[in-house]
């Protein structure tokens, strides 16, 4: 009998301790052990041994990596290290992501002689249509929950990059609901709506008396995220003579209010989202280098909805639970069809209003086809609106095709002379850094 036998009884009494679930398997995929909570939450008392791992949580006749899935007892066998991956399992409440960590347990030769799996449900996501929360289960949206979930319980700054109506911040707020600040706030700044005069005052906040209007102390975002999370929405928007006073915070973690003295700490999780090329902003000069350092330790892609069709049935379904309420309704088989074919420049959120038009549009409990057509609210749509055919003198016009180094220094001579050769303007309106836009002027000269 081998020490890792004879220890075999104190492991298990060890994990029944233990309030995470876990299993013990040998190197064959077979469970000779389960924990108490294991017991509890996933085998609702049913004896698990003997049966292999893949069996019971997935419903498999093969191992995961057979069956196209990642399996952590496979690659930890491989490197004799610990292992993560993000699974869909089967427990008692039907199908949810679970995290799943494996380890190798060792004998007095230092033999691999038993795993231990440890798993953990997913509370912020569902794969099944839920009233609210993030709903998936495409392998491209378990990538990405599976992002969240290793960065959460850490303090690593965050930011999320997608397109328009991808819910980054829904992402956001799963960031912060796993993670240690979950019982602070989570304060949303919409980046894009700050002009430059609202900056300061919005985030830092203003004393009494600061400037006219100012009556009273005004506590600023940044201060009421204190102990929780800052999700700055829409990064990418912040003007660059603003990125330095957002610079100096983060290095920091100190401000000031505006029309006050006093130096202000606040110790807050950052969590970042934009919808633009910031890696390109960075090279063009037009965001700034170190600031893009300091807010994307951990990016992570969240993915449009074109890379996850798969999941367009389950999104549509949560979605007609959270308008439809008690109505009945649901999808006709056609229906669910054309949803599928359809090309969503919106994402999520034009599903999510062309499912509570076609709510309203349904008469009977079946939506079919022709209530998600987009013209059926438009009973006289507008005319096309004609383009004149006049010009006005100001404008740039070119007479005949162009090789594009040839267009762009044309414009930019064009551009020049508009603005009266102020160049600081001319960079601005081009989003374009000055020392860029010195390199393509002598280009073009």
């Amino acid at each position: 009998m081998s020490s890792a036998t004879k220890s075999f009884p104190e492991l298990i009494s060890f994990l029944d301790g233990q309030p995470e679930p876990s299993i013990v398997m040998d190197a064959e995929y077979r469970i000779v052990g389960a924990n108490k909570a294991y017991t509890e939450e996933f085998a609702q008392g049913q004896d698990v041994n003997g049966k292999f791992c893949y069996e019971v949580s997935h419903h498999f006749a093969v191992p995961c990596d057979q069956a196209g899935e990642s399996c952590p007892l496979r690659m930890s066998r491989h490197s004799g290290q610990m292992h993560r991956a993000l699974h869909l399992h089967h427990t008692p409440r039907g199908e949810e992501h679970v995290d799943v960590a494996t380890a190798p347990i060792r004998d007095e030769q230092g033999r691999m002689a038993f795993f231990v799996e440890t798993m953990r449900v997913v509370k912020h996501a569902s794969s099944r249509p839920a009233a609210e929360g993030l709903v998936g289960r495409a392998a491209s949206f378990s990538r990405m929950l599976s992002l969240v979930m290793r960065v959460a319980p850490t303090d690593a700054a965050v930011l999320l990059l997608g397109e328009t109506g991808t819910g980054k911040e829904l992402v956001a707020r799963v960031v912060h609901e796993a993670g240690r600040n979950s019982d602070g706030p989570f304060v949303v700044v919409d980046c894009s709506g700050l002009t430059e005069s609202l900056f300061e005052s919005e985030l830092f906040g203003y004393e009494k008396g600061a400037f006219t209007g100012a009556s009273h102390r005004k506590i600023g975002l940044v201060e009421a995220a204190s102990g929780g999370t800052l999700f700055l929405d829409e990064v990418g928007d912040i003007p660059l003579t603003l990125q330095v006073k957002l610079l100096r915070l983060l290095e920091s973690g100190t401000y000031r209010r505006v029309g006050g003295v006093e130096t202000l700490r606040s110790d807050f999780r950052l969590v970042c989202a934009t919808h633009r090329n910031i890696v390109s902003m960075v090279e063009k000069e037009s965001f700034r280098r170190d600031l893009y350092h300091r807010i994307s330790t951990f990016p992570i892609a969240v993915p449009a909805l074109d890379r996850r069709v798969e999941d367009i049935p389950l999104l549509a379904n949560s979605f007609l639970q959270r308008v439809a309420g008690d109505r009945g309704l649901h999808f006709s088989a056609a229906a669910l069809a054309a949803l599928k074919e359809r090309t969503y420049t919106g994402n999520i959120r034009e599903l999510r209003n062309l499912v509570e038009r076609a709510s309203i549009l349904a008469d009977g409990n079946e939506i079919a086809p022709e209530h998600l057509d987009m013209e059926s609210t438009l009973a006289d749509p507008p005319p096309a609106r004609r383009v004149s055919a006049a010009l006005p003198e100001t404008a740039f016009v070119v007479d005949s095709a162009l090789a594009l180094d040839e267009l762009e220094r044309r414009y930019l001579r064009w551009l020049l002379a508009r603005f009266d050769g102020d160049r600081k303007s001319l960079a601005a309106s081009l989003n374009l850094g000055m020392r860029t836009l010195y390199r393509k002027l002598k280009a073009a000269a």
